[in-house]
């Protein structure tokens, strides 16, 4: 990403095929092939199947008949494998038309990439990130990741983990955008109230005492926690012109700021070929990162101070230029070194009420027929 740039142009304009094949030939040999190389892999086993399985039982039938000299009798029992093959051509094309689509996918998606000052990366396994999001579950990895490096780092994926095993796994499917920030910062989760169905979308809950109130209209877009001690930096963080812009540009996503990293997660991709999902996202990223420089300057208090490496000289320019920066210390004052005390660098989590809530109700539903039926057992 570079400026205003957008571009998206290589979403949209008709591609070459041999283009197409060439570029997902290289992804597969570089290991970034993504979604269609699984997807290969289930096409060859599903022919393999049916080579094996199916193909003998068609023939078998018409040998009946051949050798019992009743055609007609062959040909009846070869009907229910002939519907099995329809079906199993079906689910064939399927997966095929959905292999050429997933390619066609990337390769428009790596264009766009070079079109705005980014790089297409592809697939990233157990993805190295600090968020919530990145270390639940198994089988963890970002698809179609692009990336920009200017005027700072930005990775867009569609990430997803599986939880559970067999019949009781679940997936679980995010889009997120990872800003790099300058310094590292406390532990701070915007839960957007306007995603939310039945409580909180996030996979992870935080302790109520967490929860601080901003002036204004934010607590009508956002819940917002930080670490206990650390509310007085929230405030300096979360200026009224900055919550006006994640008002106006991110009410719909969830925002996490952990260590240097600043996330914004959504239910449903980020990577998409969709022009007017990557408009929106351009202008909410661009308009968050022209209010990111001044988060550099916070420094914790909690930290142990540190004489400061270059002291500005007296004078009206080193006064003017102290004054300029909130909790900016005297000049010649020793200040605490970028980083983040133990006690703000995570916050605590919750219980999550509505969860257990709910099993609980699901348990009871259950269990109390049971429990019943087996009263009525014992006192005939």
């Amino acid at each position: 990403m570079t400026g205003a740039t957008f571009d998206a142009r290589p979403l949209t304009d008709p591609v070459d095929m041999r283009a197409v094949r060439a570029f997902r030939s290289e992804q597969r040999a570089r290991g970034r092939a993504g979604g269609s190389t699984a997807a290969t892999v289930i096409v060859i086993v599903v022919v393999a199947v049916f080579a094996i399985t199916i193909v003998p039982m068609v023939f078998v039938p018409i040998l009946i008949g051949v050798v019992s000299g009743n055609l007609g009798v062959g040909i009846a029992g070869l009907l229910p494998f002939l519907l099995m093959g329809a079906v199993f051509v079906v689910v064939v094309v399927i997966l095929v038309v959905n292999l050429r689509n997933g390619g066609i996918h990337a390769y428009r998606l790596a264009r766009f990439a070079a079109a705005n000052g980014m790089e297409f990366v592809g697939r990233i396994d157990d993805p190295p990130l600090p968020g919530m999001i990145f270390h639940n579950g198994h089988s963890r990895y970002t698809d179609l990741a692009l990336r920009g490096h200017r005027p700072r780092f930005v990775e867009f994926g569609n990430y997803q983990y599986t939880t559970g095993s067999g019949k009781n796994s679940s997936t679980h499917r995010w889009g997120y955008i990872a800003v790099k920030l300058d310094v590292p910062l406390p532990n701070i989760v915007l839960d957007a109230l306007g995603n939310n169905a039945l409580g909180s979308n996030l996979p992870a809950s935080f302790s109520k005492d967490q929860r601080l109130s901003l002036e204004g209209d934010f607590d009508r877009y956002f819940t917002l926690y930080c670490p206990e001690g650390y509310e007085r930096d929230a405030l300096y963080l979360f200026t009224p012109d900055i919550m006006a812009r994640f008002i106006d540009h991110a009410a719909q996503l969830d925002v996490e700021i952990v260590d240097d990293w600043l996330f914004l997660y959504m239910q449903r991709p980020v990577s998409t070929i969709d022009p007017a999902t990557w408009a929106w996202l351009f202008g909410t990223v661009g308009a968050l990162l022209t209010k990111f420089d001044q988060w550099a300057r916070w420094r914790d208090d909690n930290l142990p101070v540190a004489p400061a490496a270059a002291p500005p000289a007296p004078g009206a320019a080193a006064v003017a230029a102290s004054a300029a920066l909130p909790f900016a210390p005297p000049v010649g004052m020793l200040t605490p070194p970028p980083g983040v005390a133990p006690e703000g660098r995570r916050l605590k989590r919750g219980v999550p009420w509505i969860a257990i809530v709910a099993f609980a109700l699901i348990a009871g539903l259950w269990i109390l027929p049971q429990l019943f039926g087996g009263l009525m057992l014992f006192f005939r």
